[in-house]
């Protein structure tokens, strides 16, 4: 009798385990098993480990866990047989089935789900230990399997599933309310291109390069730009930009008699696709504040800013200078007013 119960508990204690493990594996992201490794334990390496391949340390458990349900199940079966007759093997059977699933499975995946973090370092070193014992035999499954497991694991996470997280973490007050928006407007770089971003050519300020920069003191005065383009004769002809400041000191210095051009400085021209990502990279790399838009065949779309790339990810920014908070929205109430002014007079 002992012998019987000592073997119910066994299969009771081993499948409880093979489940526990299975569901805390499972459950552990492995980004978080990523940050658990960085802390240099034993544990948190193993676990990383376990999580990269995962499908082997899972075959290891699934195996460990059908021989102590079906090997065990054998053996109670022929002690009860033993002590209670042939009669009584098949309520015998029933309830080890009953207490298998409830003790078994139910329980023990619900807490190694719960606790999947703690369960899953304390569980990582065996695991390895039982996967590298069992691997010619989960070599063989892997065999098997191959034709319809084949193919290259899913990625681990993806845009749409951090959005979701940053959502949920507001909703629960993990993270404040502008983290998270901030999260959320960080995947719009990759969405928005230079287009969108820029600042269009009927709103863009430009001078003349072969213009003298007395000639120009008004137009230098009334704009409310620090940077403005230098162009010869039309905007498609962009040799440079131009700083306010340095065209008002050289009026202050008696050079306003150069020319504007003299006083122009390289400009970066990209095109109107490129994202706005990469925008920020190049502004970074180049150590500049404003780049020219050019369309495909090389014409000028407009001026790109670093604050229009950064506005992205912080809202409209708005200094005491902006007349026109919105050149964006400024060229297309202009282009409006143009379109009704020219049907307009074709109506006459």
């Amino acid at each position: 009798m002992l012998i019987l119960v000592v073997s119910v508990l066994s299969v009771l204690l081993g499948s409880a385990l093979c489940s526990g493990s299975e569901a805390a594996l499972l459950s552990v992201p492995i980004v978080r098993a990523r940050q658990l490794a960085e802390t240099g334990s034993k544990r948190g390496l193993a676990l990383l480990a376990i999580e990269e391949q995962i499908a082997r340390p899972i075959s290891a458990i699934v195996v460990l866990n059908n021989i102590f349900n079906i090997v065990g199940s054998i053996i109670v079966g022929n002690l009860s047989a033993r002590v209670f007759g042939n009669a009584w093997v098949g309520v015998v059977s029933g309830v080890l089935t009953f207490l298998v699933i409830l003790f078994g499975e139910i329980m023990p995946k619900t807490l190694g789900e719960r606790h999947a973090e703690h369960v899953g370092l304390w569980i990582a070193l065996p695991v390895r230990a039982i996967t590298t014992a069992l691997t010619p035999l989960i070599v063989v499954f892997e065999t098997l399997m191959r034709p319809i497991a084949g193919g290259p694991r899913p990625p681990s996470t993806n845009e749409a599933e951090i959005r979701l997280l940053a959502r949920i973490g507001r909703v629960e007050g993990i993270i404040e309310e502008d983290e998270a928006d901030m999260i959320q407007r960080v995947f719009q770089l990759n969405d928005r291109s230079a287009r969108d971003l820029m600042t269009p050519r009927t709103a863009v300020t430009w001078l003349d390069a072969n213009r003298p920069i007395a000639e120009a003191r008004e137009d230098i005065l009334a704009s409310e730009h620090s940077r403005i383009l230098v162009a010869e004769g039309h905007l498609d002809r962009v040799v440079g930009v131009a700083l306010k400041h340095d065209l008002l000191t050289a009026l202050l210095d008696d050079a306003a008699g150069t020319t504007v051009g003299l006083r122009a400085r390289p400009v970066h021209v990209v095109p109107w696709l490129v994202r706005a990502d990469d925008l920020l990279e190049q502004f970074r790399s180049r150590r500049e504040h404003l780049m020219v838009v050019a369309d495909e065949h090389g014409g000028v779309m407009g001026v790109v800013t670093l604050e229009d790339v950064i506005e992205i990810l912080t809202g409209q920014i708005v200094d005491e200078t902006d007349r026109r908070p919105d050149l964006r929205q400024y060229a297309r109430n202009r282009r409006r007013r143009s379109d009704t002014s020219s049907r307009a007079q074709d109506n006459r």
